[in-house]
């Protein structure tokens, strides 16, 4: 990582790393269908440990998860300090990505063969990512009516003031 990269606290900046991991997401999705994809949705991006200048910065990714048109990419992201040789998790993603054709349509995508335990855990994880999601959505999108107990609750919150 080189100093351009960096934020004002000198580490290396949280939105470059987003978008090396999204150009990686975008390879290994492509690669697996076959076709152009594009970033449907980013899910869980916890930044762990910082990155320093200097490091060497090594991103893994896999499709855990295929849908009809979608794939899930895990990308787990290491710093290694190039002097000691320690390696370090600095954060682990999830990218949607969705395959498109010459038109920009979506397009079906291969499936997956799950060759060892590991890819099966991911595999289900990531449904059951997909199946909260969905839940999210539903649950986002509902109309919600302020009633009583969420007065309370907003009454009761040390960093709320209520000007209605």
């Amino acid at each position: 990582m080189l100093p351009s990269h960096t934020n004002f606290s000198g580490k290396i900046h949280g939105g470059y790393i987003l978008s090396l991991m999204d150009q990686i997401a975008f390879a290994c999705a492509s690669k697996h269908s076959g076709n152009y994809c594009v970033t449907a949705s980013v899910d869980t991006v916890d930044f762990l440990r910082p990155i320093e200048v200097g490091e060497l910065v090594v991103m893994k990714a896999s499709v855990n998860f295929v849908g009809r048109t979608s794939m899930v990419v895990g990308i787990r992201v290491e710093a290694e300090d190039i002097h000691s040789g320690s390696i370090k998790h600095c954060n682990s993603s999830y990218f949607t990505m969705v395959a498109k054709d010459k038109n920009g349509d979506s397009v079906p995508v291969p499936g997956l063969i799950l060759q060892n335990e590991k890819q099966m855990r991911r595999f289900l994880k990531s449904l059951n990512r997909q199946e909260m999601k969905k839940k999210h959505r539903k649950e986002s999108s509902a109309k919600h009516e302020i009633n009583n107990e969420d007065l309370e609750i907003l009454k009761n919150s040390h960093k709320v003031q209520l000007k209605y």
